[in-house]
This record gives structure tokens, sequence and C-alpha cells, in this order.
């Protein structure tokens, strides 16, 4: 029997590690192209995006105007889609053993949907039953995703597990009383993280390893 019937996962720097291997170095760019000479290195990047909305970090740290905001979202856009960041090491087995033992598997993301399914498609081999992004009307941190996943599949809260690295999934999760684990293995460099969600979440796991024990552990007769 499944602990959680329904994972409901992030997917940046939940399941794929698109931090250091796309935000980062396209935010390099942007600095280069916009405030040639300013550099910024990768944990106060961290700090700074964990503080505030990306448009804010520019237009506080950088003075970026609004024009200069668009035109490097639409710069991210476009690195996003030409570069693929790796799958985190063990989240694959944990989707598939998740579907494996009957469960559901869904996404709560500030992802577009197309890199969503496209990295599911190449580093999983499965699509989620059920996703959530930013180009929905209505996306993280409003508890709306987790409203609509246990309408369409007759859950309570405590059938859902959110699996998160930032607040935004928090306060989702919090929104509805949905359990959530806190995902800090993309975090290890990032301690002012790891604290603020070690002290909020319901749980706080370091590798997927431990995420997999957790939810697949054996029950008391012994049964997988």
């Amino acid at each position: 029997m499944l602990k959680y019937p329904c994972l409901v996962l992030d997917h940046d720097d939940t399941v794929v590690a698109s931090e250091i291997a796309v935000n980062y170095p396209c935010f390099l760019e942007g600095l280069e192209k916009f405030r040639p000479g300013e550099w910024m290195d990768h944990p106060e990047f961290v700090s700074w995006c964990f503080k505030y909305e990306f448009a804010d970090f520019l237009r506080i740290r950088y003075g970026f105007t609004p024009e200069e905001g668009k035109e490097e979202y639409e710069m991210w856009k476009v690195y996003a889609k030409t570069h693929i960041p790796p799958v985190c090491e063990g989240i694959r087995e944990i989707i598939l053993e998740q579907k494996r033992r009957g469960g559901l598997v869904c996404v709560a993301s500030l992802s577009g949907r197309q890199m969503i399914e496209r990295d599911y498609d190449l580093h999983i081999g499965i699509r989620p039953d059920l996703i959530f992004c930013k180009d929905d009307p209505i996306c993280k941190p409003d508890p709306y995703p987790l409203k609509a996943i246990m309408e369409a599949y007759h859950l309570s809260p405590a059938d859902l597990l959110m699996v998160d690295d930032l607040k935004t999934g928090l306060e989702m999760a919090k929104a509805v009383q949905v359990p959530i684990a806190a995902a800090l293995w993309c975090r290890q460099d990032a301690p002012e993280i790891i604290d603020y969600m070690t002290e909020r979440c319901d749980f706080a796991f370091h590798t997927t390893k431990e995420l997999y024990d957790f939810l697949f552990e054996e029950d008391a007769d012994g049964q997988p």
C-alpha cells in the first residue's frame, strides 16, 4: 500500500537540475549583454532568487528597466528551450516506482508545459498524470493545482505529498493542509534555503535516496 497515493512534484531543481545548468548561465549572459562588467557568483544568485521574484531581483540589484526585464525573459525562454537540464540522480526511480505501485505522479511547477513534457520524455520515459504550470491561468503558489488534483481523483489532503525545493510549493501546500517534503538535493550549497525549508516543511530530504526510502519502506508485515 502506498504511503501517498499521489506525489505532486515541483520540476526545476526537484526533478531536473535546471538552476545550475540553465538559469544561472543564462543570467550571466544577460548581465554581459545589459550590464557589461557585472558579475555574481552562484551562491549569491541563489540567495537573491530565493528572496525575490526574478524581475524584482534584476530591478533592485541591477536597476533593470521593465523593457530590459522583458528582453531578459525572452532570452531565458530561448535558452531554456535549447539547453536541456540533467535529471536529478534517483528521481526517475522514485517516479517509476510510484507508478509501478499504482500511484499518481502530478506536477505543479513554474516551468513551462513544453519543457516539463520534454524533460519527462527524455529523462523519465513517461509523462505525469496531470501538469499544472506557468502556462495555466492559475499556478502556484495558488493552491488551485492541489485542489484540482484532489477533485479529479477524489483524494484527501493526506493522500498527497508535495515535493518542492522552494517556498512557492510550501505556501501552496500549507494553504490546503497537504503534507510537504523539502527537496534539498539541489540545494546543498544553499544553507539559507535548507534552513528555511527544513524548519517549515513536514519532511526534509537531502537526497533522493532518503525520499525513496521514506515513500517505499516496507510495512509492518514486511511487504513492500
